[in-house]
């Protein structure tokens, strides 16, 4: 998929974060931070670090600037509701400077982690792809 027009792959876009977002309903509470096995991501480090990467990550990398991103762990937002809450507030700021982007931005190159030249809208491609891999896949809403 060739990213042409940013408020279409925004609209796009809301529809892959909504099917994230929609799971966060089935986590309980008291599980946010529990993990299958020491030393992997809980389940908060996993909301956060999908966060964090779009936003710091990405979001960065696509202005033209380095990544920011620092880790995901629990000194940015600590249990449940303050985990989703950072999920959807670092997103509406990710959505705000996304929206600014234009057609002759998308093909701009910037600098992706690892240090390599790509077109802005295949990052944003794979910040996509990122997404849905951290989530096991595309659930049915």
């Amino acid at each position: 998929m060739e990213i042409q027009d940013i408020n279409v792959f925004l609209t796009y876009y809301a529809r892959i974060k909504g099917r994230t977002r929609a799971l966060f309903q089935y986590i309980p509470e008291d599980k946010i931070e529990w993990t299958y096995k020491k030393g992997k991501f809980t389940i908060g480090d996993i909301i956060r670090h999908l966060a964090l990467t779009e936003r710091y990550m990405y979001v960065e990398n696509v202005q033209l600037r380095p990544s920011l991103y620092e880790g995901c762990g629990e000194n940015f937002a600590k249990g449940y509701k303050e985990s989703i809450n950072l999920y959807d507030i670092l997103h509406e700021e990710s959505v705000k400077i996304l929206s600014l982007l234009t057609k002759e931005d998308l093909y701009k190159k910037c600098e992706a982690p690892g240090g390599h030249k790509i077109a802005i809208w295949k990052l944003i491609r794979a910040m996509v792809e990122h997404e849905i891999h951290h989530r096991g896949g595309s659930i049915p809403i």
